[in-house]
């Protein structure tokens, strides 16, 4: 059954091509919201675009490189486009190439900044003005309980990148809040993921297959976020943290 504060919202989701941006994809369309999906992977898209049109669902999407402001910026203007407004946002897009400090992969670490940080605040730059003019929108950021507590050795920066990810989220709401736009974050833990083989160092990587042994689908999250989107409008969940029970980090 559609969720009244869920149906017919417009809802664009980065890193849609698999885990988190496409279980709630999905989710949401289910539950009649019309969803706008960006990633890379063109190929991913369309198929997930398939999928949610076959079970009756409304949903548009195009490649985008989080990392390319212009192509964020794109991906908005086509939501408003295809569908008229943007209510929601959900930055979901993020990488996960962890390794020791004292390996150097310099490259890495720009690329974690470039996606996990300023991939968002492109999203955010891009809805903004649509969510102004409107006088109402929700902003949805994926942080981790890794931007809670570190993991190292090995995830320093991509700990200080989700750190990050929850000071622009709370500092978002301070400043938005008093326009009608909410601000949300959802830290996971061990979640059914692509991110735990990004890692290049391969005795990160053997590490990390054994954390995620615990996993918990990406259902899971999604659950979430259609929880906090369908709230009334005076209502605001600020942060939820889910784990799975087992874990302990």
């Amino acid at each position: 059954m559609a969720m009244s504060n869920i149906t017919d919202k417009v809802v664009v989701i980065t890193g849609a091509s698999s885990g988190i941006g496409e279980s709630t994809a999905k989710l949401l369309a289910a539950q009649g919201a019309k969803v706008v999906l960006g990633a890379r992977r063109s190929n991913r898209i369309d198929a997930v675009v398939q999928e949610i049109s076959a079970a009756g669902g409304k949903a548009i999407g195009f490649a985008t490189d989080v990392t390319k402001r212009a192509e964020v910026e794109v991906l908005i203007q086509r939501a408003v486009d295809g569908f008229g407004r943007v209510d929601v946002l959900l930055n979901n897009a993020g990488i996960m190439p962890i390794a020791p400090i004292n390996a150097l992969k310099v490259d890495e670490w720009d690329r974690q900044i470039d996606v996990n940080i300023k991939g968002l605040l492109y999203g955010v730059a891009a809805v903004l003005p649509h969510m102004q003019k409107q006088k109402s929108g929700h902003i949805i950021n994926i942080a981790s309980v890794f931007g809670i507590k570190i993991f190292a050795p090995g995830g320093t920066v991509y700990c200080a990148t989700k750190a990050a990810v929850r000071a622009l989220t709370e500092g978002l709401r301070i400043e938005l809040h008093s326009q009608n736009i909410r601000c949300t974050m959802i830290s996971p833990g061990a979640i059914a993921t692509e991110l735990s083989e990004s890692s290049s160092d391969e005795a990160t990587r053997k590490n990390l297959r054994e954390f995620m042994k615990m996993a918990i689908p990406a259902t899971a999250i999604a659950r979430a976020i259609a929880y906090a989107i369908e709230q009334p409008a005076d209502v605001e969940v600020d942060e939820m943290v889910i784990r799975p029970t087992v874990q302990d980090f």
